[in-house]
Parts: C-alpha cells; structure tokens; sequence
C-alpha cells in the first residue's frame, strides 16, 4: 500500500471531496432547467469572487483556451499589443497575439523580477498616437513565483486608452483582485488553480468597453465567440454543450468559498507563503524572488550547490509521494516550485518542509533537524 500522491505544484492542485462528490454524480441534461440554475449560480458566485457586476463567460477548456479566446475577441490583424512579460505565461499572451497577426511589442523583466513600472509608463507615455490598442500581463507569474502590481499597471494603461488583458489564472481567488474597481478591461482564470478543481474550466470576465471591442472585431471565431456567450448566458446556458459535471463542481467549490469568506482565503494564502519562505530560509535554500515581490500561491526555489533539482523532486515523490515542479524552460533544472494554493492549509506547509528536510539531508545537505518546521510554525502563530 501506498500514500496517495500529494500535489504541491502549481495546478493541478488538491480537490475538495465535496467538489470530488458533485464532479463525481451523474451528469444531468445541459438544456435543462435544473443546469441552468446551477451556472447561474456558478457565475453569481464568480461575480462575488471577482467583485464585478458582470457576468463572467464559463467555457469548456483550459486557461490557455480563455487566453486565446480573449485575443480572438480584442485584437485584428495588425493592431499593436504590448505584452509585458515577466515568465513563461507572459510569454505565451505575445505568442498568441503573434498567431492572430498583431504586431507584438514585448516588455521583458528579468527571471524573478516584476514588471518595471517606470519602463511601463514611458512605453504608454511615448505611444502618442495611440498605436497600442492591447496590453497583455501576467498577474501571477506561475514559471517563477513573481506577482505583479496589477493595480498599478491597471491605472497606467487605463491613462493611455488601450485594452488591459490579464492572465489571472493563479491569482483569482487566492488574492484581492476587485475587477471593477480596477477597471481591469479583460481577466482570464482556470478551474484547476485556486478554484479546487480538475482542469477543464475556463473562465473569462469582460468588461462592458471589452465587450464593444468585441462586437466591432474583425476576427474570424467560432467555438471561441464571446458574443455567442453573451447571448447564451443572457437565458443561463452556453452555446455549446459544456462539461456539466464540472460545472456542478465549479457550484460546489464556489459555495465552499462563500461558506469561508474572501477574508479568511486570502489571508491564509498569505499566512501559506509566508510561512514556506520562511521554513525554507531555514533549510539554508536562496528564494528565486525577493519577499516583497514574492506570489502567494507559487513559491520558487534555488537547490543547495551540489545538489539537483530532479534529485529533490524524485526524492520527494519515491520516498513521501509529495510532488513539486520543476523549472520551466530556461529555468529547468535550476529551480524548483512549490504551489500552496487553494484547497492547501497549514498541515500541508509543514508536511513538505519536514519531507524535504529529509530529502535534503540524504542529499548531503546539512540542516538542523526540525528547523524548517519550527520557522513555519512561528511564521503561522505570529499570523
């Protein structure tokens, strides 16, 4: 017998039972009324998260495919899209706008740094005739554990005109992010993240000067037609048949969060952080991001000299079935990432910093045994 494997990585993350329970029944009819009820209380629930009055799109596909369908629904061929890229995600808004024809002006900080905020203002100061007509970003950046200050950028684009697009796939629901007070134009989310579901889900929230750009887009779509969306939700259904039984997952998730409250989640997303941080400052490891720029759902971080990350990894999934991430791209094998984000509590912290310990110090890594835990657990009380 084996422990079930324990996700610790950036998504999928863990499910609740309650939402296991309900993705797990027997999938009831798409044009029935008792569906309709539970997507519009879904999407009542997702206004609430999200602060909006506006009714969010749910469609059957992964954060990609709401990445995608955001483009497919703001920019024409042509149009100039500034993407701010801080990572892998941010990378992947510039790839997408380049597969829709827009000319793509990247803004790219340096691996565990957010976006420069003076560096932003000057690009939208010197776009005088408006030429820019889209700015693409990540908020949360899951290949290296950065969040950027999506107020701030909010309010620089929102002075220049152009259109705010937002990857907030691991940050919607795990941090304060009041979409209409921001003024945020277009945000993107996905089920397996801080919503505690399996992937499948694509969330997509419109603002009403969104929705008139949609309207005049040239671009061709089909599946990914917003304005089909629009007009399906306005009778609670969708145009196409979507994956109900997540749907009934999405409802029972959303219910275990009003059930808790935004307070209580988002402070214990930041008590998780703060806690792991400091537990792994304990073990003598280096951070890849600075505390003050540091996600609250995704933790990156450097291995000991000598010592490699698919070591760790596999040491941590052979020997407690506790699996973690490796880095993406140019940061593989240079880093490794830990997600504490949504149905993860405190349990969970010191369980990983007490099995890495352990790896570690098989390893040859030395550490002071206990010590990891200790830090957490005073980060925790002092919380």
């Amino acid at each position: 017998m084996q422990a079930r494997e324990f996700l610790m990585i950036p998504g999928p993350t863990p499910v609740p039972d309650r939402v296991l329970e309900a993705v797990a029944r027997h999938p009831i009819g798409h044009r029935t009324p008792e569906f309709s009820k539970m997507l519009r209380g879904a999407v009542d629930d997702l206004k609430w998260l999200g602060e909006t009055a506006k009714d969010p799109f749910v469609i059957t596909s992964s954060g990609t495919g709401a990445m995608e369908a955001a483009i497919a629904n703001t920019v024409n061929s042509g149009d100039r899209v500034l993407s701010l890229i801080v990572g892998v995600f941010g990378e992947r808004w510039a790839k997408i706008s380049e597969a829709y024809g827009a000319k793509v002006e990247r803004v790219i900080s340096e691996a565990g740094q957010p976006i420069d905020l003076v560096l932003l203002a000057d690009k939208l100061k010197k776009d005088k005739d408006k030429q820019i007509k889209v700015v693409t970003v990540t908020h949360n950046e899951t290949s290296t554990g950065v969040i950027n200050d999506l107020q701030a950028i909010t309010k620089l684009v929102r002075e220049h005109g152009a259109l705010l697009v937002v990857d907030a796939v691991t940050s919607f629901g795990a941090v304060h992010l009041p979409i209409d007070k921001w003024e945020v134009d277009v945000l993107v989310t996905g089920s397996q993240k801080a919503l505690m579901l399996p992937p499948g889900l694509a969330i997509i929230f419109f603002s009403d000067r969104a929705v008139r750009v949609s309207e005049n887009c040239k671009t061709p779509r089909f599946y990914f037609d917003l304005r089909k969306y629009k007009k399906s939700l306005e009778q609670d259904t969708t145009p196409a048949t979507p994956n109900v039984s997540l749907v009934a997952g999405l409802r029972e998730s959303l219910l275990m969060m009003r059930e808790d409250g935004t307070e209580k989640i988002f402070a214990r997303h930041l008590r998780l952080k703060e806690a792991l941080r400091s537990g792994v400052k304990a073990l003598g490891l280096k951070l890849f991001v600075a505390d003050e720029h540091a996600s609250p759902t995704i933790t990156a971080i450097l291995p000991p000299d000598g010592i490699s990350v698919a070591d760790i990894r596999k040491g941590l999934k052979e020997e407690f079935r506790i699996l973690v991430a490796d880095g993406q791209e140019d940061l593989k094998g240079k880093i490794f990432r830990i997600g504490h984000m949504g149905y993860v509590f405190e349990r969970d912290i010191l369980m990983t910093l007490a099995a890495l310990e352990s790896v570690l110090r098989k390893l040859g890594h030395e550490v002071t045994p206990g010590k990891a835990v200790e830090a957490a657990s005073t980060a925790f009380a002092v919380r």
